[in-house]
């Protein structure tokens, strides 16, 4: 790869460091009209990193090093500005492995409401709200009538969790982003954006607060950009994927928002622009994590 290293990450990795995770990613576009673009593909802050690197090139030349920007919960942006042409976006880094993570507040006192209990209040209100994609007060019944007899917390967690492989088709293609998660309760398919959007809308219909997380997925078949929502209880955010498609310990933080209206890999600001490619891949070091799906798992 060519081009300069993030800045304070050499690309050169130390001798004798092991490195956990391998992510990257390699976006090609088409610009019809100069654009501003916000680009979210970088690792959350969290982890050590051994190496990093962000290659932007325009018309096959390097294009200057993007600013940076600070995003909710240790995630990143980069802004690009791109003149007409085929833009290339390359990101690559090695990853150590993660500390405990560092947003999770002490465990609840007993006497604290079930699922809220600890959460900062802003941020309660935030994840309980009904989002674009996740309108959980048009589903308060439903969610009540299946998992409201369950107790709150994790138990209605796990249920929902379940109750959404059980029910849902993982089907490649079969919605777009103008689907919510209303939609893939209708029609039983979806992707792992769709199977997050649905666990988050039936948390929040239960006022469980929930949040959608993009990551790079160890283990993920096909390989691409893969989402999970993670859900408040006992004094920490749980990770959950109801597609069950690749091992929870093993993934690593991109994103995290409301919804993908929050996390999505590029947002267009200002032009004209067309994806032409994107190839993404994640590796572990040494044999991939096994993941049982009932153990409670936190992300980084």
């Amino acid at each position: 790869m060519t081009g300069s290293s993030l800045p304070g990450r050499p690309f050169t990795r130390p001798g004798g460091e092991a490195v956990d995770r391998v992510v990257s990613c390699d976006l090609t576009f088409e610009v019809e009209e100069p654009a501003d673009l916000a680009l979210q593909a970088a690792a959350a802050n969290g982890r050590v990193v051994r190496a990093e690197r962000l290659d932007v090139t325009a018309g096959g030349k390097a294009l200057p090093r993007p600013a940076e920007l600070a995003a909710p919960h240790r995630g990143r942006v980069h802004l690009l500005r791109a003149p007409r042409g085929v833009l290339s976006v390359s990101y690559r880094a090695e990853l150590g492995a993660p500390p405990e993570p560092a947003d999770q507040p002490a465990v609840a006192s007993s006497h604290d409401a079930p699922g809220v209990a600890g959460l900062p209040g802003l941020e309660q209100l935030t994840y309980l709200r009904a989002s674009r994609y996740c309108p959980s007060d048009q589903v308060i019944g439903f969610a009540v009538a299946e998992f409201g007899d369950l107790p709150p917390g994790r138990p209605q967690m796990e249920a929902i969790t379940q109750w959404i492989h059980r029910r849902v088709g993982y089907v490649p293609g079969s919605s777009n982003v103008h689907n919510s998660a209303e939609d893939t309760l209708l029609t039983g398919q979806g992707v792992c954006r769709d199977f997050a959007h649905l666990g988050i809308m039936l948390c929040r219909a239960l006022r469980i607060p929930a949040r959608f997380v993009a990551v790079y997925a160890p283990g993920l078949t096909p390989m691409d950009f893969h989402a999970v929502f993670e859900a408040w209880s006992d004094g920490a955010w749980w990770t959950y994927d109801a597609t069950r498609r690749a091992p929870r310990q093993g993934m690593v933080r991109i994103a995290t928002g409301r919804d993908a209206t929050d996390t999505a890999f590029l947002n267009v600001l200002r032009g004209i622009i067309a994806l032409r490619s994107i190839e993404v891949t994640a590796t572990v070091t040494g044999p991939l994590p096994l993941d049982d799906d009932l153990t409670p798992r936190r992300l980084c």
